[in-house]
């Protein structure tokens, strides 16, 4: 598992557009630009609805999509 400083340093970054197909890379966190919704679906296939996640937080879940079902949230940026 990695650890808070491995998330947070990472080794690129990602523009995340909601979309309800897969990232082009899986992501190891989300920088949420503008708060709002934001539903993810997890490496093991699970799907998840983080509500009113604040603006300008990290969201620290492993992710291979961002759904745009049910997502409001914007400026949306991955690091992996």
């Amino acid at each position: 598992m990695a650890s808070i400083r491995d998330l947070m340093t990472g080794h690129g970054v990602i523009a995340i557009t909601p979309a309800d197909s897969d990232l082009n890379k899986t992501v190891r966190a989300v920088y949420v630009g503008v708060g709002g919704d934001i539903t993810i679906v997890a490496p093991d296939g699970t799907t998840a609805l983080f509500k009113d996640y604040p603006q300008g937080k990290y969201l620290y879940q492993e992710c291979l999509q961002v759904k745009a079902t049910g997502t409001t949230a914007t400026n949306l940026v991955g690091i992996y």
